[in-house]
């Protein structure tokens, strides 16, 4: 398929896909994450229902992709990203997917009914659902446009991409990207309200550290409308 247009890392145009495509914005929205230590992470409304984290592709990171184990879990909706660039989407897609913000979702709303219907299909088939998405292509390309930067155009090669952090239903901190094969178990497990420390912890630790002379990381957490 052609790529599509990139997305900025913006939580007003990640909050805006979300209420377009059915979520209840006077429940959630995205809010910027401004630093990683205590007093920091503190200023982000509570409680978080999920991360959406923006960093730089390397060799290191693409090499280290392609050996990590995934766990399937049946609780968790994941998404394989088939469009170059379709990255920004397929993270929102996870967050909402995956967290307490799909009961907000109206019933019947564009989103709500690719939820219900990704549910009882097989993750390679799922692919076709966001193919064959109008909505979910025309919100996309909307908000591409309407960034505060200049975007991209859809066939460049970006060397950003978009993962989304949720808590499972057992507790452990799970990594979603459209890239892998399935989701990846980051840690084993995360206390309740403790989704946003522990996605600093780990993206700190485990991208950020790796990789001291990147600055194009970014942070943004889907939690209570202010």
């Amino acid at each position: 398929m052609t790529p599509w247009v990139p997305l900025e890392a913006n939580p007003e145009l990640f909050s805006e896909w979300c209420a377009a495509l059915g979520l209840d914005r006077t429940k959630y929205a995205f809010h910027d994450v401004f630093g990683l230590d205590e007093e920091l992470l503190a200023t982000v409304p509570a409680p978080v229902e999920a991360v959406l984290f923006l960093y730089p592709l390397t060799p290191a990171t693409e090499a280290e992709r392609e050996h990590e184990d995934v766990a399937p879990d049946a609780d968790l909706l994941w998404f394989k990203q088939t469009i170059g660039n379709a990255c920004g989407t397929i993270g929102l897609l996870h967050a909402v997917a995956n967290s307490r913000a799909r009961a907000a979702l109206s019933a019947g709303s564009p989103l709500a009914t690719l939820l219900d219907e990704a549910q009882s299909l097989a993750p390679e088939e799922r692919t076709r659902l966001i193919a064959e998405s109008q909505a979910l292509q025309q919100t996309h390309a909307n908000l591409a446009a309407q960034g505060q930067s200049e975007a991209p155009a859809a066939e460049e090669d970006v060397d950003l991409h978009f993962v989304a952090f949720v808590r499972s239903a057992s507790g452990a901190l799970i990594e979603l990207d459209g890239r892998r094969s399935g989701p990846v178990v980051r840690a084993a497990h995360v206390p309740e309200g403790g989704l946003l420390p522990a996605t600093a912890h780990f993206v700190q630790t485990h991208y950020m550290a790796r990789h001291p002379d990147a600055v194009q990381f970014n942070l943004m957490a889907l939690g209570p409308a202010v």
